[in-house]
């Protein structure tokens, strides 16, 4: 009972003077000590302690920054100007990709096929962490025949994003491989606070997935679109997409993962992507 109700009702209580005095004298412990229960009571629920952290949720997900930065880049191409697209970005990221002066690697480039239409995909890697955007970006400013390059591009597209990402520590590395293979690109945006959580139940899970080869890469966002996964795979054909993901699903453990992830995404998100022919990863 709220302490002013168990007053009153101590107050109607009273006979004479003295009784009166002593269940004033009552109401005030009793209104003391619904008072402090009621504090305890909102301070547990609004007040939560907090473990103490000595490093960044970065640092225990992911292999060493040194070795791990990756720049995703999703561009929204006019229908009309797919090809000449295609063919202005092969030169111009092969020319970057092979140039020993800039210290980064194109891991791969897509169009997609099923997902968002008209969309090339790039994934870039960069050895040496932050340092080496920066150096990289600097000497593009550079550049006439890059920035010539951006310029001609920016008239074939609707629209641009960038995300720059980190790799999980228990994925494979994205390492060029032989084709033909289609890609899946699987985006999930997580709920916040969630990303431990998320690399704790891929970390056992992942060995569900590496009986055909087609783990390629497992990243998250840095900078960008916050609380994002990206998981990159590859297979033969759609058929074969689905013969091996239906094989997860008869490997005890398997479903135990899927049912601790579900609950911790927000939204997500599947391309099929074809491999462009000077795409390191075919």
């Amino acid at each position: 009972m709220p302490c002013t109700l168990l007053a009153r009702e101590l107050a109607r209580g009273c006979l004479g003077r003295r009784s009166c005095s002593l269940a004033t004298a009552r109401c005030v412990s009793v209104s003391a000590a619904c008072r402090e229960k009621e504090r305890g009571w909102l301070k547990k629920m609004f007040v939560q302690k907090v473990d103490p952290r000595t490093d960044a949720h970065s640092n225990l997900l992911s292999k060493k920054e040194t070795s791990s930065l990756y720049k995703l880049q999703l561009h929204n191409v006019k229908p009309e100007n797919l090809e000449d697209y295609n063919k202005i970005s092969a030169e111009a990221l092969m020319k970057l990709h092979n140039d020993e002066s800039y210290p980064c690697e194109l891991v791969g480039s897509w169009n997609t096929w099923y997902g968002e239409q008209d969309q090339a995909v790039h994934l870039w890697r960069y050895i040496g962490g932050y340092p080496t955007l920066m150096d990289v970006m600097n000497k593009l400013r550079q550049n006439k025949e890059y920035l010539e390059f951006r310029r001609e591009r920016s008239k074939m597209l609707h629209a641009r994003k960038n995300q720059l990402l980190m790799e999980f520590s228990f994925w494979n590395e994205p390492l060029p491989r032989p084709g033909p293979n289609i890609y899946e690109l699987r985006s999930y945006r997580l709920k916040p606070g969630t990303m431990i959580e998320w690399g704790n139940n891929w970390a056992r899970a992942i060995r569900f997935r590496q009986e055909n080869n087609e783990a390629v890469g497992g990243f998250f966002s840095q900078i960008g679109d916050l609380y994002m996964v990206h998981h990159l795979w590859a297979y033969k054909d759609l058929q074969n997409r689905d013969d091996t993901r239906n094989s997860a699903w008869r490997k005890r453990g398997w479903d135990e993962n899927v049912y601790y992830t579900v609950p911790l995404i927000q939204q997500m998100e599947s391309r099929i992507m074809i491999p462009q022919p000077f795409s390191p990863l075919q």
